[in-house]
């Protein structure tokens, strides 16, 4: 029978695999980036990410079980798809905003996750568990933030190239 219980352990492989990915290609972002500000971002969401792989190894256990993930397909495409608007972009004026683009594509899938397995540890009576994920939640709001910031301060401006050089 698939229960509230079932689906939680099943989202949480699905992020733990996930977060994994992520971790794997926080350098490749941070490399095809030409905004120092941006790569120091990138490079401290590196080690959030870390962080989050050991806190969601925590939250397994909170329910007896060894940390395992499941492919996690929607960020295999989304981290497909920064791949492959760092390759389009590279050496553009809109590289940066493209980066951010793309990196905030997976922030937003992040704290839907998070939102959701938070709500459920908290039903499933886990408070340790909801502590976790509610931590986790909240560095991914803000790391979101973070790039909206720069965003805004910076590189979607550069990305304009030649109409921002002229004063438009």
């Amino acid at each position: 029978m698939n229960t509230l219980k079932t689906l939680f352990l099943a989202e949480l492989a699905d992020i733990y695999d996930a977060e994994k990915r992520i971790a794997k290609a926080l350098p490749k972002l941070a490399k095809a980036a030409t905004c120092n500000d941006l790569k120091a971002a990138f490079a401290g969401h590196l080690e959030e990410t870390k962080g989050h792989i050991t806190k969601l190894e925590e939250v397994f256990a909170c329910f007896d079980l060894k940390a395992k993930g499941a492919t996690c397909e929607a960020t295999v495409g989304l981290l497909k798809e920064g791949e492959e608007i760092a390759n389009e972009f590279k050496g553009s004026p809109a590289i940066n905003a493209a980066l951010i683009a793309a990196a905030q594509k997976v922030e937003h899938y992040e704290m839907a996750t998070y939102g959701c397995l938070h709500e459920w540890a908290e039903l499933l009576g886990s408070r340790k568990a909801a502590s976790l994920l509610k931590e986790i939640l909240k560095e991914e709001k803000t790391a979101n933030k973070s790039l909206n910031d720069l965003a805004h301060a910076k590189s979607n401006v550069e990305a304009m190239g030649e109409l921002a050089s002229a004063g438009r």
